[in-house]
């Protein structure tokens, strides 16, 4: 069952504010194709109502960061057993989508629901999406599937937990609700179950195969987030909301993790792992001086995380480490067939990464 959203308006006495379904599905779909990282904030939209060979269409596709597509489906007004069967038929014709399928598919999107932007690529696009120089080498490698619906009957939820759980299907539902106080209106956002649980789940049912011990991370290097800070303080970060920084606490003290800069940057280093997340508030620095200090009192790009709440759910997090080995960017290690991950940590079963693993030792001389 997914968590239960309420809100009361504050004042001599808790209000409570009803919530109720959106009024219509169509505006509900609406929403979403306006700003699909309702849903995600790591996805660029690149269809909707996409015909499939089957004469059938689907609401939304989507692409994310790592290249793998999303099928978005509203539920409507269909049964149970209808509105999964819908998902997973699309999810066996998305499945063979090639690349110039994908980008055929966006210039359909263009011409039809942005045509100020028809002359735009999904290379260009995805680039201002994710700030990537192009589009990853292999796209489509796997896929998403996700239920979206006001409300979700009892034989929804079991069917979709037990695709996910015992089949390794990657589908999951999120559900919104509408809030109403007067003439404001609030839209909240649920999902049916943890979507990195969901992930892991997906893994290790699709290579069947132990973990290695290795962890993952992906570190997020933008405008407050500095690779080269990380090296010189010994650090991990990830931060801007719950969905990027609660896998971190994967990461356990004494386990080595390998660090990749998404985007198509590549593999930049490999450390252990000293301490399990904190804050930012509670991570400290040696200052220069041999002082212990707050990094967030020093001049650096990570300062700029200091106006979020300390332990709210957008606080930047940070996992200290110890380098084993590390590069500068434009030395990053990008090779096709590398494991790659969203999520800023992970314990990948996938068998990609086991490869990557061997192969970064070789690159980099680590026993």
């Amino acid at each position: 069952m997914p968590i239960e959203v309420g809100i009361w308006k504050l004042g001599e006495t808790l209000e409570p504010i009803g919530y109720s379904r959106m009024d219509s599905e169509q505006r509900l779909e609406t929403v979403l194709a306006d700003d699909v990282s309702v849903i995600d904030p790591g996805l660029l939209l690149i269809g909707r109502q996409v015909r499939t060979a089957y004469d059938k269409f689907i609401d939304l596709l989507a692409l994310d960061s790592e290249g793998q597509l999303v099928v978005i489906e509203l539920k409507r007004d269909r049964t149970p057993r209808e509105v999964v069967a819908q998902l997973l038929d699309y999810g066996s014709w998305v499945r063979e989508l090639e690349d110039d399928d994908i980008a055929s598919i966006f210039d359909s999107y263009l011409v039809k629901y942005l045509p100020e932007h028809r002359t735009t690529s999904l290379d260009e696009a995805f680039r201002d999406r994710f700030g990537d120089e192009s589009l990853p080498e292999n796209l489509n490698e796997s896929h998403k599937l996700v239920l979206v619906a006001s409300e979700l009957d009892d034989s929804s939820e079991r069917i979709i937990t037990y695709l996910a759980e015992a089949y390794g299907v990657d589908i999951n539902a999120v559900f919104f609700r509408v809030f109403r106080d007067g003439e404001n209106e609030y839209l909240s956002r649920a999902w049916l179950a943890d979507p990195v649980q969901i992930e892991a789940r997906v893994e290790a049912k699709r290579e069947k195969k132990p973990w290695n011990g290795e962890y993952y991370a992906s570190f997020g290097a933008d405008d407050n987030r500095d690779w080269e800070e990380a090296r010189k303080y010994g650090f991990i970060s990830a931060g801007g909301g719950l969905w990027y920084s609660r896998s971190l606490g994967l990461l356990k003290p004494g386990g080595r993790v390998w660090v990749n800069i998404p985007g198509g940057v590549g593999y930049v280093g490999v450390a252990e792992v000293v301490d399990q997340v904190v804050p930012i508030d509670e991570f400290m620095v040696d200052n220069g001086s041999g002082q212990r200090v707050p990094i967030a009192s020093l001049p650096v790009k990570a300062a700029n995380h200091t106006t979020m709440a300390k332990n709210s759910d957008n606080a930047e997090h940070f996992v200290r480490v110890k380098w084993i080995k590390t590069v500068p960017i434009t030395e990053a290690v990008r090779e096709k067939g590398f494991f790659g991950n969203q999520n800023s940590a992970a314990k990948p079963r996938a068998k990609k990464w086991q490869h990557t693993v061997d192969r970064l030792k070789v690159v980099w001389g680590i026993e």
